[in-house]
């Protein structure tokens, strides 16, 4: 057995091979068919996906039975890239990579030349020939980081910038942005992404924007269903861009588009595209968010007290104090909203406001309430309230002395709002 070099092959004996790269790196594969493009994302084997039909990543270590892979598959390609994101693999130790047979013995090994710049390395190919497989040493160097290989292999990759890639990826892009502007960076965060990509899909299979499915699904369901509780939230959904940095370019355009870039308070962000097969477009979902927390919940409440009273004040009237019973009257009602996806005053059963407040406890002689949907901050929805004839007369009736307020998150509008007065 001698050391393979680039564009050297090899026969591989039947059953599994185990192939280990030791040192500072991240092994991938990639499962491919005649075409070298993969069959779906699953076909990317990698530290946040280990496993696929006949193969399986552990540590160092990939372990791949060429028996068992998906249908229609006819090459692994073996990727190596440095375990801390970007570094160039000219400045880490040689990577050498081993293939050991079933039966534990070293059938092949393959000492690339030495690279530079480039921040990963396809070193080999296992392909079948017939009806026996093969290896190939490659040796290709890519300056583009994790991802542009994975993109390169179709792989339907939201880069979260730490792939090394020439632009930095979406996140990259965006914290750049955020950097200069003196705001902290964000992070991507995986269920946003599941639900971004998901939204992406259904766009690009109908062919056109909507935050809504032909289903009635909306991408705040998608957002639930993923598991991420959102204190805030704001979305883009584009059609146009090519690329991600045309994407992050077209949000910078305008005024309105750019504000969830530069938002403070947003901590988390995804990022999903899908290309529409009959057109070509490509559609495009990127959710911003900030997590919720019983904190942030207080404080949004808060806040809107404070609004509705600073509209008091300037009609001459009393303040509004807050009442723990009407809050929690209110804070059910919103959740109630989001948790059965109507929007009313009359729940489903037939409950009025003031027999909420009153199963709540609260012993006030009037009740009134004004609720709101979809707007994402205190100031939009009090504005919205002023902006109402009948909900302004709530807001503004002199007799009322106290206030609960109720905010949730999720379902069709993404925001349900509850007021609820007493006097």
């Amino acid at each position: 057995m001698g050391d393979l070099v680039p564009g050297g092959n090899q026969a591989m004996p039947v059953g599994v091979l185990v192939i280990r790269v030791r040192g500072p790196f991240d092994v991938s594969v990639l499962i491919t068919g005649h075409g070298g493009k993969v069959a779906g994302d699953e076909d990317f084997v990698f530290f946040n996906q280990p496993v696929a039909p006949g193969a399986r990543l552990d540590g160092d270590t990939v372990m791949v039975d060429p028996r068992r892979l998906r249908a229609g598959a006819s090459r692994v390609t073996v990727v190596v890239s440095p375990a801390e994101p970007g570094t160039p693999m000219g400045r880490l130790p040689v990577q050498v990579m081993s293939v050991i047979g079933s039966d534990v013995t070293l059938v092949a090994r393959l000492i690339p030349p030495r690279p530079t710049q480039e921040t990963v390395l396809l070193l080999a190919e296992i392909y079948r020939r017939g009806t026996e497989w093969k290896l190939r040493a490659l040796g290709q160097g890519y300056a583009d980081g994790l991802a542009g290989v994975a993109r390169d292999f179709g792989v339907d990759v939201a880069d979260d910038g730490s792939s090394g890639g020439a632009d930095g990826g979406f996140v990259g892009l965006v914290n750049a942005e955020r950097s200069r502007s003196g705001v902290p960076a964000l992070a991507l965060d995986a269920r946003l992404v599941a639900a971004a990509r998901a939204h992406a899909g259904v766009m690009a299979a109908q062919g056109q924007l909507g935050a809504e499915g032909p289903d009635g699904t909306s991408l705040f369901h998608r957002v639930a269903a993923s598991g991420y509780a959102y204190l805030t939230i704001a979305e883009h959904i584009v059609s146009g861009p090519r690329t991600e940095a045309e994407f992050v370019e077209y949000c910078l355009s305008e005024e309105r588009n750019r504000l969830p870039l530069y938002e403070a308070a947003f901590t988390h962000a995804g990022i999903g595209q899908a290309t529409s097969g009959p057109s070509g477009d490509v559609y495009w979902t990127a959710l911003w968010a900030r997590p919720f927390t019983a904190a942030g919940l207080a404080e949004t409440a808060s806040e809107v007290v404070s609004l509705t009273n600073a509209e008091r004040a300037a009609a001459g009237l009393a303040p509004l104090m807050t009442d723990a019973r009407l809050t929690a009257a209110a804070q059910a009602h919103s959740a109630d909203m989001v948790a059965r996806d109507f929007y009313s005053h009359t729940t489903p059963e037939g409950r009025e406001p003031w027999d909420r407040a009153a199963a709540a406890g609260a012993t006030h002689r009037g009740i009134g309430e004004n609720i709101a949907c979809g707007q994402r901050t205190p100031a939009e929805v009090v504005r919205g309230w002023m902006n109402s004839p009948g909900h302004r007369a709530n807001i503004l009736k002199p007799e009322f002395t106290h206030i609960g307020i109720g905010y949730a998150t999720g379902s069709r509008a993404g925001t349900y709002w509850t007021q609820l007065f007493g006097r």
